[in-house]
């Protein structure tokens, strides 16, 4: 099991200064967890006033001032993107970290975060383009000529240089609400899933068996396949810490993540939830 930080920007209302979630990506790879991940959103859900950064400037911002951790992106909404526009951020981004990138897609929620700027809010529409993008982004990936004509996208014959430093590409993790089906079939075609319930219900590790059933059905294997699960228990006791991970190692998770955000606790306390370092098991 290995083990992240996974925050929205801001991490809690109110006004937040933009260095300070790179101030805690670095405090976070001292304290040795193995990712950070920030959300991709262009509105945030406080209460209270807030101010919202952009995650590939604040990624940028972390492969500078970290050496070892890995950066990823949980998720990021391909449906509301230009693909080539991401080729080229994830590409430079890997390249500026030296090969950290972990690419986690998926069609972006909420609904009302498209409505808002007139983009297509439905989910069967956005999950058509999901799939397209994802066809050209790995194309632009691999240095070679590509070109592609889809329903939602059309691409003319380009060739992006440079070609990532991972090989073969950029890990790419597809995220999905279970019981919905459809993500896992997406995500059994690439390296790894990123698995939630619809808000406010949790996946459970019986949830997390069945979702890797379902892949390894379409794969044959789960060999170099990461499940990802995310979860704000841990910290408090190192018995139940434990019991906590150990029923995800069972269920099958290679990855966990430690939610911290202002609904969970204030600055302070979430700071030192990651200074305290990954659960101990």
């Amino acid at each position: 099991m290995k083990y992240g930080i996974d925050m929205p920007i801001p991490p809690v209302s109110g006004q937040v200064e933009i260095t300070t979630v790179v101030d805690w990506a670095v405090e976070a790879e001292e304290a040795g967890w193995d990712a950070f991940s920030v959300w991709d959103h262009l509105l945030m859900w406080y209460p209270e006033d807030h101010e919202v950064f952009d995650p590939w400037i604040v990624r940028a911002a972390i492969a500078v001032k970290t050496k070892s951790i890995k950066i990823a992106s949980n998720i990021t909404p391909l449906a509301r993107r230009r693909p080539w526009k991401v080729a080229r951020e994830s590409v430079s981004l890997d390249h500026l970290s030296n090969g950290r990138v972990i690419m986690g897609v998926g069609l972006g929620a909420p609904p009302e975060e498209f409505d808002a700027f007139g983009e297509e809010a439905n989910p069967k529409i956005r999950a058509e383009k999901l799939d397209e993008a994802m066809e050209i982004l790995t194309g632009l990936w691999s240095g070679e000529p590509v070109s592609f004509k889809g329903k939602h996208f059309n691409l003319k014959e380009v060739t992006f240089r440079p070609r990532p430093v991972q090989k073969p590409r950029i890990p790419i993790w597809v995220g999905g609400a279970w019981p919905n089906k459809n993500p896992f079939r997406r995500a059994a075609r690439y390296d790894g899933v990123v698995p939630t319930r619809e808000w406010p219900d949790f996946l459970s590790p019986e949830d997390l068996r069945e979702v890797l059933t379902l892949i390894e059905g379409y794969r044959g294997n789960l060999k170099d396949f990461d499940a990802a699960v995310f979860g704000q228990t841990t910290g408090v006791d190192k018995t139940e810490d434990r019991l906590t991970i150990e029923s995800w190692i069972e269920s099958g998770a290679t990855w966990w993540f430690e939610m911290i955000n202002g609904w969970r606790a204030k600055p302070k306390e979430l700071l030192e939830r990651i200074r305290n370092g990954p659960p101990e098991v």
